[in-house]
């Protein structure tokens, strides 16, 4: 029963954002093109006894090459709400492009959760088109497949329960692999969109990103996402602004750095 289940803490937490346009965030491009901030987040759930890290970012040299404005390190994201890296034991990772895996080395002790088709993508044809694997880095990828020999890389292939009130889910779309995760918080069923969903209006206009593997998939993944979750106020997109704007920071001083997505979000006026 559902009043059995944990309820989680769950984190957003920002590291790193780029001023962009809006007709770089939707396929076909946007009548009332204009700024559009792209933030980059890494999440964190808390309960049921134990830790799990949702993605882990890029790193400073990734942020000067791609000429992103890099404002701190997963790891010292973490830190902020007390999280040692170095500790962590469950690290997902929604799926391999730069800005969701670029510093798994620094979680020696985790098992990285991954969806199988994932690397099969990252790895294979698809690879020599740059339009595909321009938001891949090859060391990264690289890195998975050695953490994989080294017995490091749980692999999943669509619906897994990693624990009670904690699981992940096959979407496609965006990669061939990306998941999102579903957990269960005081508030009700939220979903950890990652990059099914970038932005808010994304799925409430049901535009896809422009980077995307299957279109269909895609479009299909908004609905995914919006059923599991409890409201279309439990679904959290993985780079929109506007996340730090509705939930309340963890402590006063990290406004603007970390929210809490297991509390109720507020109205923008």
């Amino acid at each position: 029963m559902t009043d059995a289940l944990p309820e989680y803490q769950v984190y957003a937490l920002r590291y790193a954002t780029r001023e962009g346009r809006r007709s770089a965030h939707f396929i076909g491009g946007d009548p009332h093109d204009g700024p559009m901030r792209m933030d980059y987040f890494l999440w964190a759930i808390v309960g049921g006894g134990r830790t799990y890290v949702v993605d882990c970012g890029f790193t400073d040299e990734v942020a000067v090459q791609r000429k992103r404005e890099f404002i701190r390190t997963a790891v010292d994201a973490l830190a902020l709400i007390d999280i040692d890296a170095a500790m962590v034991e469950d690290l997902i990772i929604t799926h391999l492009h730069y800005d969701h895996v670029g510093n798994f080395a620094c979680f020696p002790k985790a098992n990285i959760h991954l969806q199988e088709p994932e690397l099969a993508y990252a790895t294979g044809r698809y690879m020599r088109h740059p339009f595909m694997s321009h938001a891949f880095e090859v060391e990264d990828v690289v890195g998975i497949v050695r953490l994989n020999y080294a017995g490091r890389v749980v692999f999943h292939n669509g619906v897994a329960n990693l624990a009670p009130g904690l699981s992940l889910h096959l979407a496609g779309g965006h990669t061939a692999g990306l998941q999102f995760v579903r957990v269960h918080t005081q508030r009700g069923w939220v979903v950890l969109a990652s990059d099914v969903v970038h932005y808010y209006e994304n799925i409430e206009t049901r535009r896809p990103f422009t980077t995307a593997f299957n279109v269909g998939d895609m479009l299909e993944g908004f609905d995914m996402v919006r059923s599991l979750a409890s409201s279309a106020d439990h679904v959290i997109p993985g780079h929109d602004p506007k996340v730090i704007e509705l939930y309340p920071a963890p402590r006063p001083e990290l406004a603007g750095i970390a929210v809490r997505l297991d509390m109720a979000p507020k109205k923008l006026g």
